[in-house]
């Protein structure tokens, strides 16, 4: 991976968090303002020892922290990360927290989650009334699959059109990979020369797709020459025209980009005879790889070989549209999560990741649409998380807030001090566990 895709990947994510986070602590922060509970910072990131910038309005400092883990609002009289026992060790005040009845401090602890939801809700809407939903269907993959060592452990074989999971026809192709996961499938029947072969799902194939975090099997396409890669072997022999269909390898049929690419893998270094259509006639090119074995083609946009559906909306259209995908990713996502505990299949620490993960799942390339959708994403991942039942969560003060509405009780500051420190415990461990595990996986690891 390169430094500019490096580059590009961490601006896509932190700007993503830092929406999440301003308007998740602007969901706290606004009826805290309403019911008069004084709020004393409002930061974007944390600060410990100094902010990178921050100013005073009336009785609220705002400023932007050093350490891009999150964000906060400090209120008055609240148990919270700030843990400031001098506060509470003071009689409470009418404008604190604690002060205010629980029906107000309620309202103030789900006001962040609330926010992530319909912020979630209304980036979708405004997706689906914007660009609408365009995707292949999995009947429309005519050329076939090309499938990498997972698909092929499974028996798939390139050139097959899959055609239903557990004889369940999916419609867009994109989802099956999600769909063998949610439902951990057991078969794939595909069309292979025509005749339909069913495919046993073995076991472990499900921790393994999770793990890869990859689709196991691709469209093909026809390889035709769209540009060149400045200094490749193809712009320097300058035997190559855009528009070619490229067709073989040393006489080998490879008609397909993915079949070439793999063909290619092998002639580092070497003479090879490339196979072109052009304008009706067949050519044959010499020309010799470098050490990167790459001839430097790029392909045309294999949208142009499929029947693609759009599926287009109206504003009005677009809300429940918008409310239905959101309910439709949060189930996905806690259904993907309950795997975690309940499949033998899959490991823990294999499925979980840090935020070098969360930043690989944005493109390469800046792309608004991606980034909206994965902003989307991220939000109902934010809003789950947050309202776990788990000390230092919002959650967690839910919890304790329910049980002094449901039982007339509240509970000690003393013991809500002790739940704090354990639910920070147990997140800082969390955060440590999962970005160890992305530093093995994609540094250590690969220096042995």
């Amino acid at each position: 991976m390169t430094t500019e895709v490096i580059l590009v990947k961490a601006g896509q994510l932190l700007l993503s968090l830092s929406i999440l986070v301003v308007l998740h602590e602007l969901g706290h922060f606004i009826p805290a303002k309403l019911f008069k509970t004084r709020v004393e910072k409002f930061y974007l990131f944390f600060d410990p020892w100094f902010s990178l910038f921050k100013f005073k309005k009336g009785e609220t400092e705002y400023g932007i922290g050093w350490l891009p883990l999150g964000g906060y609002v400090k209120i008055s009289g609240m148990i919270d990360e700030s843990m400031d026992k001098e506060q509470m060790a003071k009689p409470p005040q009418p404008y604190e927290f604690r002060a205010k009845p629980a029906w107000q401090r309620l309202i103030i602890m789900i006001g962040g989650v609330t926010v992530n939801i319909l912020l979630a809700f209304f980036i979708y809407a405004m997706m689906l009334w914007y660009w609408g939903e365009k995707y292949l269907p999995t009947d429309a993959v005519k050329y076939g699959v090309t499938v990498d060592s997972l698909g092929q452990s499974i028996g798939l074989r390139d050139g097959d059109k899959i055609l239903s999971v557990d004889n369940r026809k999916i419609e867009r192709f994109n989802a099956i990979p999600a769909d063998i996961i949610l439902h951990e499938g057991k078969t794939i029947q595909v069309d292979r020369n025509g005749e339909m072969v069913n495919l046993n799902i073995p076991q472990g194939f499900v921790n393994r797709l999770i793990k890869q975090k990859e689709p196991f099997a691709y469209v093909r396409f026809p390889y035709y020459a769209d540009k060149f890669e400045k200094g490749s072997v193809a712009e320097k022999s300058g035997k190559f025209q855009p528009g070619d269909q490229i067709i073989s390898l040393n006489n080998k049929p490879a008609a397909y980009f993915t079949d070439f690419a793999k063909e290619i893998r092998g002639h580092k270094n070497q003479d090879i005879t490339v196979g072109v259509i052009r304008k009706g006639d067949t050519l044959n090119i010499p020309v010799k790889l470098t050490e990167t074995g790459k001839l430097g083609i790029y392909y045309q946009d294999p949208e142009k070989f499929f029947d693609y559906k759009v599926k287009t909306y109206t504003f009005l259209q677009a809300i429940p549209a918008g409310f239905t995908k959101s309910i439709d990713k949060l189930v996905s996502y806690v259904q993907q999560l309950r795997l975690i505990f309940v499949s033998k299949e899959v490991k823990v620490s294999e499925s979980l990741g840090g935020f070098m993960s969360i930043g690989n799942l944005f493109p390469e390339s800046w792309d608004w649409m991606m980034f909206w959708e994965m902003t989307a994403f991220l939000s109902i991942i934010l809003a789950f998380m947050n309202i776990l039942p788990i000390p230092a969560l919002d959650g967690g003060h839910v919890l304790f807030l329910l049980y002094e509405i449901v039982t007339g009780r509240k509970p000690s500051e003393k013991f809500l001090e002790y739940a704090q420190i354990v639910g920070m415990v147990i997140l800082f461990g969390l955060l440590l566990f999962a970005n160890g595990l992305d530093f093995w996986r994609n540094i250590i690891s690969k220096w042995f």
